[in-house]
Order: C-alpha cells, then sequence, then structure tokens
C-alpha cells in the first residue's frame, strides 16, 4: 500500500469516527450504574454525591474554583451532561478564611 493509500484510508476512517461519536460524547454511560430518579424535570442521582474543592482571593472565586473541580471529575466520569453544577441536586458549599485566602468545598448529586 503506498502512503498515499494509506492515508486516504486513515482520513476515511477518521470520517467514519467523526460522524459516528458524537451520539455518546456527552454521557459515559457510566451513570446508569447508580440509582436515578427525575427530579423536577430533571434525572439525578438519587445518593451518589461528587465533591469538589477550590481556594481564590474571594469567597467568589473560591466557590468557582471548587464548582470547576465538581464539574471536571464529574464530567470526566459520567460525560458533560451531567457535570452541570446548575442542574445539580443536593448541593452544599462550605468556605473558611479571609479575603485574598479563601477555600471552598461543595458537594451535589449530578444530575441531567
Amino acid at each position: 500500500m503506498s502512503a498515499k493509500e494509506i492515508v486516504t484510508a486513515l482520513a476515511a476512517v477518521a470520517a467514519v469516527c467523526a460522524i459516528s461519536v458524537p451520539a455518546m460524547a456527552d454521557d459515559t454511560g457510566f451513570a446508569y450504574m447508580h440509582d436515578l430518579r427525575k427530579e423536577g424535570g430533571r434525572t439525578c442521582f438519587t445518593d451518589h454525591y461528587h465533591y469538589g474543592n477550590g481556594s481564590g482571593a474571594t469567597k467568589a472565586a473560591a466557590q468557582k474554583d471548587a464548582i470547576g473541580s465538581w464539574s471536571s471529575f464529574t464530567d470526566f466520569e459520567y460525560g458533560s451532561d451531567w457535570a452541570r453544577f446548575s442542574r445539580a441536586a443536593s448541593k452544599a458549599v462550605s468556605c473558611t478564611g479571609s479575603a485574598g485566602n479563601v477555600s471552598c468545598q461543595i458537594e451535589a448529586r449530578p444530575c441531567k
């Protein structure tokens, strides 16, 4: 097989993958090993929480960092459909420190 034929074959494979991958790109399927229930138009984990930690110069910055931590891990494990903290249930936020050095911890049940 020539180099040109290999490149053409690889391009064809890449095109097929690009078409078929997006259907599952936002949900890994791992969420379904947990118990789920409908809550206010969302599907939520019933008793499985995810956690995030963050720090910053202000409470708002530390909360944003903690939410990013929560979202990043949730996205990694379950996909971006589950990783929006704004849709999560049973949210709890705890912050300590003072201006210039604030730490926050959050927890919430993922929902989509």
